[in-house]
């Protein structure tokens, strides 16, 4: 039974994946979230069995149909990413779904949205070197208005403790104070922005956890990418976000308290 329903929320990340890339791609531009999707190169419309997540980038060959040019590799990731995010999700919250549905429908639709934006965000920093003001936003003020309804990441109305309410600032403080001191060289103020929605999400033990599989995983990809590759150099900016939402996601999934304080 749990390896069925597993498999519902895969699919079910897979095709809120493809949404997700829409707005990554349309984010920003003059283009509308509506509308069918399109060839990027010969704007050609695309059929709907050229729309099925991950099967019909493979299908395909990875390049249009009609003027064979590439799609992008991003299509495919990031839809995976999301089904494995649903996936993972289902998981964390399997043992409420078999004792209070509703619970774990409330808990889980809200996650499942929180780090639906964290991947948006990731990957557009990425691709563009920057996170969004707006998406930052966004993210901080769901993340600040969750404080009032989830204890332990499940649905439970109640006032927030003065800890949960300054765990956003004080994880956001810190890298301030990088960005601060590097004038920005070593880190953006979009990562301090961000994480202050992060410390609301996650609290203090959780983010700080997090990020420290975040600089880890940073240092260790960016010394591979230094090495094995001649697009990075000692002087390329790394986007640190996608790290950071890697972190996040990984503490969050299997409860890394490597610093237990509080909350």
């Amino acid at each position: 039974m749990t390896f069925f329903l597993t498999i519902i929320f895969f699919i079910l990340g897979l095709i809120i994946g493809s949404f997700l890339n829409v707005v990554i791609f349309r984010f920003n531009t003059e283009r509308s979230f509506g509308g069918r999707s399109g060839c990027m190169t010969c704007q050609n419309k695309l059929c709907w069995y050229e729309l099925i997540p991950l099967i019909s980038f493979f299908a395909l060959k990875g390049r249009c149909r009609n003027c064979k040019a590439k799609i992008s590799i991003q299509y495919p990731i990031v839809e995976l990413m999301s089904g494995l995010i649903f996936a993972g999700l289902f998981l964390k919250f399997q043992d409420v779904f078999y004792i209070n549905t509703f619970v774990f429908s409330v808990s889980y639709a809200y996650y499942a949205v929180m780090f639906s934006l964290l991947l948006v965000i990731a990957v557009y920093d990425f691709k563009h070197k920057i996170i969004p003001d707006t998406l930052s936003l966004v993210f901080g003020s769901v993340a600040f208005l969750g404080l009032f309804f989830f204890t332990n990441y499940l649905f439970y109305p109640h006032i927030p403790s003065i800890l949960e309410f300054l765990s956003g600032i004080l994880l956001a403080l810190p890298f301030a104070f990088i960005w601060l001191v590097s004038k920005g060289t070593w880190m953006g103020l979009g990562d301090a922005k961000l994480a202050l929605g992060l410390g609301w999400l996650l609290g203090l033990s959780r983010l700080l956890s997090g990020a420290v599989v975040a600089f880890w995983s940073g240092a260790i990809i960016g010394f591979l990418l230094i090495v094995f590759t001649k697009k990075y150099g000692m002087k390329s900016e790394i986007p640190f976000a996608p790290f950071l939402v890697l972190g996040v996601f990984i503490a969050f999934l299997f409860e890394l308290s490597l610093f237990p304080i509080g909350f």
